[in-house]
């Protein structure tokens, strides 16, 4: 791995870092590829692939169905179930951002970091 590569994947890691840090009851938070390959993460490497592409789907489907419904530029995919939230987040048009939290989970603080933590992501991966 270049030293530039090794530069990213720190900065990367210290944006999932940043989100424990806004949001401690977080389960898990992943940045991945369009294309459903875990970049960066915090989930156990058991799961961590099978997120990854479940994420990139969603987020296909969801632009898919918010641009066929016309309802503009997708925001947000949540998937809730009764133990739980998956959320997953545009992070430009490389790389998903995925939050995994418990049921009480504050979803509004979920979307303001998910928002700067986006952000960041784009500004990492866009260098070089």
């Amino acid at each position: 791995m270049g030293q530039h590569q090794a530069s990213k994947s720190a900065e990367l890691a210290r944006t999932i870092s940043s989100m424990h840090r806004a949001i401690p009851e977080l389960h898990g938070v992943m940045i991945a590829s369009v294309d459903g390959l875990a970049v960066a993460h915090d989930f156990p490497e058991a799961d961590a692939e099978r997120i990854a592409a479940m994420a990139a789907t969603a987020l296909g489907l969801g632009t898919k169905i918010s641009e066929r419904t016309n309802l503009g530029t997708l925001a947000e995919a949540v998937i809730r179930g009764d133990q739980g939230y998956l959320v997953v987040y545009s992070a430009g048009r490389e790389a998903v951002l995925v939050l995994a939290g418990p049921i009480d989970s504050n979803l509004g603080l979920m979307r303001i970091e998910a928002r700067v933590a986006a952000v960041e992501i784009k500004q990492i991966l866009g260098r070089g």
